[in-house]
């Protein structure tokens, strides 16, 4: 069942996405070769404790960690490590914190010093399929509306995209109603309604869209180890439109980035 929030619990949702938003640009800081991703995981969790939150996955199904840190061929889910990163990895991190007593969980795939042309077009195209899938998140339309999006866009490129991993609704439970796949066919599976929120983030691989899960219990890798992609944006469907909860900002400011892809999502201009 889709629980719908009212304007007072989307903000305080706001404010867990924004918890985890900071959390990303602070790591963005941090993310280059030589350092490994147990360090990051220290400094995400002391920093999200810093914000008068909790993490948001660690104890989460037995979850060990405050991040999941997943390299190259690592889907998502990947556990952190003390092996370093080196240049021209990729390194998607996944986060969640939880404040006034609901989550914020959102992703970005980071690029570890110089990495190929080929890698950072799978990036582009990966984050680009995420807005494409957000604009369908509005009134009269249905989930697989969005994940026929996402999917037309990504295969046309020549991507995999997985199917056995998915968006999904969040508020005071990591997951909850509707599951959002990636994939799907126009005007099937549940309806839209104001007030409902949810995690969408595509997974999209460079070459199959087949997986498999390593031994650790978690990490899931691509069949053929070629490289994955993840982002994760947390949106609200708000007089009939998607608005933003996260934003990326934080992130490109660390990083020196120029863009304006979210101001179409926003009833205000983000300023941090």
């Amino acid at each position: 069942m889709i629980i719908p929030k009212t304007r007072e619990e989307i903000e305080l949702m706001r404010e867990s996405a924004l918890v985890v938003s900071r959390t990303l640009g602070m790591l963005a800081k941090e993310v280059k070769p030589g350092v490994t991703t147990n360090q990051l995981n220290t400094m995400a969790e002391d920093y999200i404790r810093s914000q008068d939150a909790i993490p948001g996955f660690l104890g989460l199904y037995d979850c060990p960690s405050t991040l999941l840190t997943s390299v190259n061929e690592a889907v998502v889910h990947g556990l952190p490590t003390d092996v370093p990163l080196k240049d021209g990895d990729i390194v998607a991190i996944d986060c969640g914190a939880i404040k006034n007593g609901f989550y914020g969980d959102h992703a970005y795939t980071f690029e570890v010093g110089e990495v190929s042309l080929e890698t950072k077009k799978l990036l582009q195209i990966t984050k680009e399929s995420l807005y494409i899938g957000i604009r369908e998140f509005k009134a009269g339309n249905r989930v697989g509306d969005v994940g026929f999006a996402i999917q037309n866009y990504c295969e046309a490129e020549g991507y995999g995209v997985v199917r056995e991993l998915v968006g999904h609704g969040l508020g005071r439970k990591m997951h909850e109603d509707p599951e959002m796949p990636n994939y799907g066919r126009r005007g099937r599976g549940k309806k839209f309604i104001e007030g409902m929120t949810i995690a969408l983030e595509p997974m999209i691989n460079m070459g199959t869209h087949k997986v498999k899960q390593l031994k650790d219990g978690w990490t899931i890798v691509t069949q053929d180890g070629q490289p994955s992609a993840h982002f994760e944006h947390n949106i609200a469907l708000v007089n009939g439109k998607p608005e933003l909860l996260s934003t990326f900002a934080y992130v490109y400011e660390a990083l020196g980035i120029v863009n304006d892809e979210e101001k179409e999502f926003r009833e205000k201009e983000f300023v941090i």
